[in-house]
């Protein structure tokens, strides 16, 4: 059973540390889409601007995939509960294939690389391989009130977070809003709570630096990548 790429996802985040765990936790995490050379036909995309929000099929292969077992450990849960795989969204299953919702916020028609979608919210990494894309229904795809096990919001603690003005002004707004959105949702395993502890990510042309004290992720420095 063989599947094609269909396109590439690009954004600041070249590695899988410090992404959001979720899609549409960082509406202001901005990425484009660009298609593969047999699929950048106009055609494809007619009727897609009447969509608020997508669904990216895509491939966990850039994300670090491991040989699939029948339990994980999920880093959120702290990484000492063993749950079964089709219980999580670990990326280590029989098929390395995710699922993300994004919001479309633009279509650019006329570009060299046929047309090219910007969304947000997207939990993927920079170079992410999509394999399919998909209208979200809000009639047939939500169920707000749905059980979600360990994952329910009432879990999910936010952090405070403290970006110092010089960092700040390294980025556009929206970027930096995307910054403190992905600190907000600690980006730490759930095993790792060394107040003392210096904790880094790829964000952008930086290499940013944070810690966590007191439930506030506080960011130290941000480190220019070497060209």
């Amino acid at each position: 059973m063989n599947y094609q790429p269909i396109a590439t996802i690009h954004n600041d985040f070249p590695t899988k540390f410090g992404l959001p765990r979720q899609s549409g936790l960082s509406e202001h995490l901005i990425s484009r889409i660009v298609m593969e050379e047999p699929y950048r036909n106009p055609d494809a995309f007619r009727g897609i601007e009447a969509f608020e929000y997508l669904w990216l099929i895509w491939c966990f292969d850039e994300m670090g995939k491991r040989e699939w077992s029948p339990t994980v450990r999920p880093p959120k849960l702290g990484g000492n509960k063993r749950m079964g795989v089709f219980a999580t969204r670990s990326p280590n299953r029989p098929n390395p294939i995710g699922l993300t919702r994004v919001r479309l916020l633009n279509v650019e028609w006329n570009t060299p690389q046929g047309p090219v979608m910007t969304v947000g919210g997207a939990d993927l990494m920079d170079g992410t391989v999509i394999l399919d894309i998909k209208p979200y229904l809000p009639y047939a795809d939500s169920v707000p009130d749905a059980a979600a096990g360990e994952y329910g919001p009432q879990y999910q603690e936010l952090l405070d977070v403290e970006i110092p003005d010089e960092v700040a002004a390294l980025y556009t707004s929206e970027q930096s809003e995307a910054l403190k959105e992905a600190l907000s949702f600690d980006p730490r395993p759930g095993y790792q709570s060394d107040s003392d502890r210096v904790y880094g990510f790829r964000y952008g042309d930086y290499d940013i630096r944070f810690r966590v004290i007191d439930k506030k992720a506080i960011v130290t420095k941000a480190v220019p990548l070497s060209k």
